[in-house]
């Protein structure tokens, strides 16, 4: 700070009244540098803060639109229902209980109860996390992930799981696999967290492995558990409205940059080369589909295109804060064709109805960016890790340090094993407790009507 300070001594003179900073006093110089150091937790708080806003967004109105468009129309409200009713119910899980469980101190599986009831969580920075932020305001960013981690799983089993069972098996997998995943990857002392002595130190800027692999593999068990729709594959089951979904893709695109530019957790420079990071990505995934999608069926769609760059979003993820923009180019590509190859070849070869594709798009284009991070981090980009003479360590292969990738690897298999393990777990003891799948007659008269007694379009109004 004082460095910075001394860049601008013209500057700092006309403040304190003086010439030049060798006339000013001791006093003076204080209270200009407490004024600087303001201005600059200020600018990082304001800038996490609608990071924090942005990433909501994505939730609702953009998953919420996103599948809301791609289900038939006597589903739409239920499946934009999920994403709503989760931004209140994992916003209250996560205050009670959830935000300790993943940054508590605690195990190196997961975190303990200090902070439960938000309490110790107030205004003051805390200096594991973000020295330059509140604490509060660090609780609130994280809240949102937690958010809208849950409700990509449900695309997965839209159109047939009953609304009692979502909110239940949600509750239980926010705190079972979620909050000590979280923990693992970002939690002080956590397994993987790379920057906290983990054990197998893996890097996840914004949430490869904690949010798009759990919530991925975890669609996957769910989709098999439940079993595929009624008329599925051999009845056409189409998007009722792609617009919806168009809009929904372009409001998640803009969110992103919350989730990965925010994931700095300040407004410098590296948020400006994750922010750069993010937009080449999606650019990029939504051209490899479209592409790829062109030379097999002869014509682009709009639904491939914009699953493409969801897809090249997923997997900037973990990277978009530790490699240079332009490799966002490349990453983003592997991801969009990747995904292509799951969803439109794989997933009909093997036979699962993952209904809106949720493992197709984020558990492989997850996995696609955790080990590519593992290749082009560099810490020429992020120089957070250190060794213990304040040298920054060599991060990816890039790098000289082609171990990262075995790393990388540990961690796709730790978070797809934990979430397709508490999954498949979790989704038997709902099962037990009230039943995971409507009636067959419920879900052919659809369940906008049999859960919800209402329509999304009203022909007589």
């Amino acid at each position: 700070m004082l460095r910075k300070a001394a860049r601008y001594p013209i500057y700092i003179g006309l403040l304190s009244g003086c010439a030049f900073p060798s006339q000013m006093s001791a006093a003076s110089h204080e209270a200009i540098m407490d004024a600087i150091r303001a201005a600059e937790l200020s600018a990082h708080n304001s800038w996490v803060l609608i990071s924090a806003a942005l990433v909501l967004m994505m939730t609702g109105p953009g998953l919420a639109l996103f599948y809301g468009g791609l289900v038939r129309k006597k589903n739409v409200l239920g499946t934009m229902m999920h994403s709503f009713c989760l931004m209140a119910v994992a916003s209250v899980l996560w205050a009670v209980i959830g935000y300790s469980l993943a940054f508590a101190e605690g195990s190196p599986l997961v975190g303990g109860l200090k902070y439960a009831l938000l309490r110790d969580v107030g205004m003051e920075p805390n200096p594991t996390y973000a020295a330059g932020l509140p604490h509060l305001t660090f609780m609130a960013f994280q809240m949102m992930f937690a958010v809208i981690t849950p409700a990509l799983i449900s695309g997965a089993f839209a159109e047939r799981m009953k609304f009692s069972a979502m909110l239940l098996f949600m509750v239980l997998w926010l705190l079972v696999v979620y909050s000590p995943l979280a923990h693992m990857v970002w939690g002080s002392g956590g397994l993987l967290n790379a920057f906290s002595g983990g054990l197998i130190p893996c890097l996840d800027f914004a949430g490869g492995t904690v949010v798009h692999i759990s919530s991925g593999v975890s669609a996957l068990v769910c989709a098999l558990v439940l079993g595929k729709r009624l008329g599925y594959p051999h009845e056409p089951i189409r998007p009722h409205n792609l617009p919806l979904s168009v809009a929904g893709a372009c409001l998640l695109w803009i969110g992103w940059f919350g989730f990965n530019a925010g994931s700095a957790l300040s407004s410098g420079g590296l948020a400006a080369s994750a922010f750069v990071a993010t937009q080449l990505g999606a650019a990029s995934g939504a051209l490899a589909w479209m592409l790829a999608e062109w030379a097999h069926n002869k014509k682009p769609s709009t639904l491939g295109a914009i699953t493409g760059a969801v897809a090249g979003l997923v997997a900037i993820t973990p990277a978009a804060g530790f490699v240079f923009p332009i490799h966002g180019l490349i990453i983003g590509a592997a991801a969009g064709l990747a995904c292509y190859l799951m969803v439109a070849k794989a997933k009909a070869r093997w036979g699962y109805d993952d209904s809106l594709d949720a493992f197709g798009v984020h558990g492989v284009g997850g996995t696609v960016g955790a080990l590519l991070t593992g290749v082009f981090a560099t810490r020429a980009v992020n120089a957070g890790l250190v060794d213990p003479s304040g040298a920054a360590l060599p991060l990816g292969w890039i790098d000289g340090n082609a171990v990262q990738l075995l790393r990388q690897l540990f961690g796709v298999l730790v978070a797809s094993a934990l979430a397709a393990a508490g999954t498949a777990i979790l989704l038997r003891l709902v099962d037990w407790l009230v039943g995971l799948r409507v009636d067959p007659e419920d879900e052919i008269r659809g369940l906008d009507l049999a859960l919800h007694g209402e329509e999304a379009y009203s022909l007589e109004s």
